[in-house]
């Protein structure tokens, strides 16, 4: 046993110092294409200037032969014509997020012939991204998110100017790079975000196309459109006026604990884009009269589409209503501290060190006693794709759809055992019980609905969750084991 923990911990060792040889390599080369992107621009400038000092011939024609041909079958579309072709050329848009959303939506704007397009995001490619994420390749993973989708939309459409901005939005950097651009794409998939965007959006007199998308359904609206000054009636609710407070943080699910269906997040993408694409072509006029709704796209469903027509501005919004006490700078301050405001949830301190063992302690047998139960709360879809030997599906769906159905005191006085506990559970007294789930979250909260059950007998009894779960379990017990 010495020797393989010996092996193990020399493994553990040699794989950190090659990520951390692998890291190096990753900065060096992000270097020196930082170095050939500068002196690509460089010869540009230098070409551009040459190009200027000589004499030009006034062309006839707004646009390019190529640009007519290439923009051609939009053009003669009635809603857009030459003049709307123009203004996207003239126009500067940002999206922030270049994942499942911001990889469709910015592709189709790049087609369009939107001038400038900025993409925000501090990411890296996985290979768990390229399932949704079209403009991410499988020789990019590693790379910068940012990159890697500019030099797929370059191939696209040389016209454009495309902008790098290699991090994650920040309150004290967004309205300096807000102020750039005509109009804003939230691309993003946390509160935090959406509010940041929103509110520094609306102070910059931005319109904002906002989407979102998780399993098989997603949202979209168009917000601050049109752009007006705070107090302003005439102007465009925001994600504020929309929802003044946001989700209960333990109820945020994400798309690596909930799933995604990458044609769901690719049509909300598009929908974005042909957002944008409206939005800049179209006049004041038009935005005002069309009033502000949500489109909800269930792909399951029938019809898949849904519009529900919102309010406009509240008249007590804390950015874009009189009463506004979101300014920029608090914005920039940070004073308006988005994180504290959408609230945090640190699964790691739900149960003391007592009540929780590593995968391997689990594996090597540590407080088992003779025999032990294994209670897996991952929803069905994912126990099939993998699960531990003996191994009991309960699913944390159903736990909770108990907990909130289920009589508090029997007739006799005693809570009731929920009907989602199987017999071989509650009839053996003695043996421990182990919970696991995907990353160590779930398992906690189940385990703590097992003791309140009574079910660890007053201490006499192991309740435990396995730390970390599977995603723990791959790195220290099995590097087979399905990651997903």
């Amino acid at each position: 046993m010495e020797d393989l923990e010996s092996k193990c911990a020399s493994l553990r060792t040699k794989i950190a110092a090659t990520e951390a040889q692998l890291a190096k390599l990753k900065r060096e080369l992000q270097e020196a294409e930082d170095a050939r992107s500068q002196n690509a621009a460089a010869a540009a400038a230098t070409a551009n200037a040459t190009t200027k000092e000589q004499p030009q011939t006034r062309s006839r024609w707004p646009l390019s032969g190529e640009e007519y041909r290439r923009y051609g079958r939009q053009m003669i579309v009635t809603q857009l014509g030459l003049q709307g072709q123009l203004k996207l050329r003239n126009a500067k848009v940002l999206v922030v997020g270049a994942g499942g959303l911001g990889c469709p939506a910015a592709l189709y704007l790049a087609g369009a012939g939107v001038g400038t397009i900025g993409l925000v995001d501090g990411d890296t490619v996985e290979s768990s991204n390229l399932h949704r994420q079209v403009l991410h390749r499988s020789k990019n993973v590693g790379k910068l998110k940012v990159d890697s989708a500019i030099e797929y939309l370059q191939e696209l459409n040389p016209h454009p100017t495309y902008i790098a901005h290699r991090a994650h939005l920040a309150p004290q950097e967004a309205p300096d790079i807000f102020g750039n651009y005509d109009l804003i794409l939230d691309c993003t998939d946390n509160p935090a975000s959406r509010y940041l965007i929103s509110d520094t959006a609306v102070l910059l007199g931005k319109p904002l196309v906002s989407a979102s998308a998780l399993r098989t359904e997603g949202q979209l609206m168009v917000l601050n459109n049109p752009p007006r000054p705070a107090g302003s009636k005439t102007g465009g609710p925001c994600y504020r006026c929309v929802f003044p407070r946001p989700p209960p943080a333990n109820s945020v699910t994400s798309c690596a604990d909930g799933g995604i269906l990458g044609p769901v997040v690719g049509t909300m993408g598009l929908l974005q884009a042909l957002e944008a694409i409206k939005v800049l072509s179209s006049t004041e006029e038009k935005a005002e009269a069309t009033p502000p709704s949500l489109l909800i796209f269930s792909a399951y469903s029938t019809p898949q589409f849904r519009a529900i027509k919102l309010r406009s501005r509240r008249p007590n919004c804390a950015v874009c209503s009189a009463e506004a006490t979101v300014t920029l700078e608090s914005v920039r301050s940070g004073s308006m501290d988005y994180v504290f405001f959408c609230g945090t949830v640190d699964p790691e301190d739900s149960l003391s060190p007592e009540e929780r063992v590593t995968p391997l302690q689990y594996r090597n047998g540590e407080s088992t006693g003779p025999g032990r139960h294994v209670i897996d709360v991952r929803e069905k879809v994912q126990f099939d794709i993998c699960s531990l030997e003996n191994s009991i599906n309960i699913p944390m769906s159903t736990i909770l759809a108990s907990a909130y159905s289920a009589p508090a005191k029997d007739a006799d006085g005693q809570k009731p055992l929920p009907s989602w506990l199987p017999s071989q559970i509650t009839d053996d007294a003695n043996n421990p019980i182990y919970v696991v789930c995907r990353q160590g979250n779930d398992s906690q909260t189940v385990v703590r609905t097992l003791k309140e059950l009574g079910l660890h007998r007053g201490g006499e009894r192991v309740v435990v969750d396995i730390k970390g779960g599977f995603r723990s379990w791959r790195e220290q017990v099995d590097p087979d084991w399905p990651e997903y």
